[in-house]
């Protein structure tokens, strides 16, 4: 986990936590383009175009669908290793992504990003995107991204997945759910997102302006 807040900056405002894949970056078309790598080497078949439609789970969710429970681990790692070859340049950031995480900053906040994702990974796509939050933490899953959004004092988390709507959940933080990933809006309420912004993180510096202002 890593910090660069200046000190003489104090913080008058909220600390936000955001979820990566399709919250921050649409990292579709550099998944899609590892997982064909992935299957290239191994031989075994992968429906990338699948597995692009079901982001926000652990990589090794998905790699049940594929390969035998003894081979998950190591067709993990390898993944994780050809990733940054395949993933980091096709993948842009998510429209609105970095006017919302400057919002926080404007607030006086903090921006934190909690994902499943391999942290080393994570700092890869969000360095290549030039989008520097406060703190990356990585390998969190759904209630499990609890444990970094109370570490860091997020009482916000903005997240496209119903899991990400859990993990605020168990941090009792303001789960803000925008529908750019594989949930939608409907199913963002039915798991109890506080707040869903139907048109993405667009409209995220518009709702940090009247949160912070309540």
């Amino acid at each position: 986990m890593d910090s660069h807040v200046p000190p003489q900056q104090p913080q008058h405002g909220p600390t936000v936590g955001f979820d990566l894949d399709m919250t921050l970056i649409d990292s579709r078309p550099g998944i899609k383009a590892t997982y064909e790598a992935l299957r290239a080497e191994t031989g075994t078949y992968i429906d990338a175009d699948l597995a692009i439609t079901r982001l926000g789970p652990p990589l090794e969710t998905e790699l049940a669908h594929w390969f035998p429970a003894e081979e998950i681990a190591a067709v993990g790692e390898r993944y994780r290793e050809l990733y940054p070859a395949y993933a980091i340049g096709p993948s842009p950031a998510m429209p609105g992504a970095r006017e919302a995480v400057a919002a926080v900053r404007a607030a006086g906040g903090r921006a934190v990003v909690v994902t499943a994702k391999h942290e080393p990974n994570a700092k890869l796509h969000l360095a290549h995107l030039g989008i520097e939050p406060d703190a990356t933490v990585g390998w969190l899953w759904a209630e499990a991204k609890a444990e970094a959004l109370r570490e860091h004092g997020a009482t916000v988390y903005v997240g496209d997945h119903i899991g990400d709507v859990r993990g605020a959940k168990a941090a009792d933080a303001l789960s803000v759910a925008v529908p750019t990933g594989p949930c939608d809006a409907a199913e963002l309420r039915e798991a109890g997102a506080d707040v869903v912004l139907e048109g993405g993180l667009g409209e995220f510096p518009a709702w940090l302006a009247a949160y912070t202002a309540a």
